[in-house]
């Protein structure tokens, strides 16, 4: 392995990590488009713990949609 080969080995790896925070960023924006920063989170604690069971609700309809 020559000294250009490692060059570019670790050029692309830095880019590779570069845009796919650049990736992430922008689909996270996009998804939270037009919503307030703190209306994800409920206040009301009973309300916080139905989400919370739903959240896991959700994961196991997702794990087992995944092993069918």
């Amino acid at each position: 392995m020559n000294l250009n080969q490692i060059i570019n080995m670790i050029i692309r790896m830095f880019l590779r990590r570069g845009i796919n925070w650049g990736i992430n960023k922008g689909m996270k924006m996009a998804s939270n488009r037009g919503k307030e920063p703190q209306s994800s989170a409920p206040e009301d604690p009973a309300q916080a713990q139905q989400a919370r069971e739903a959240a896991k609700r959700a994961r196991q309809a997702a794990r087992l949609t995944r092993r069918l």
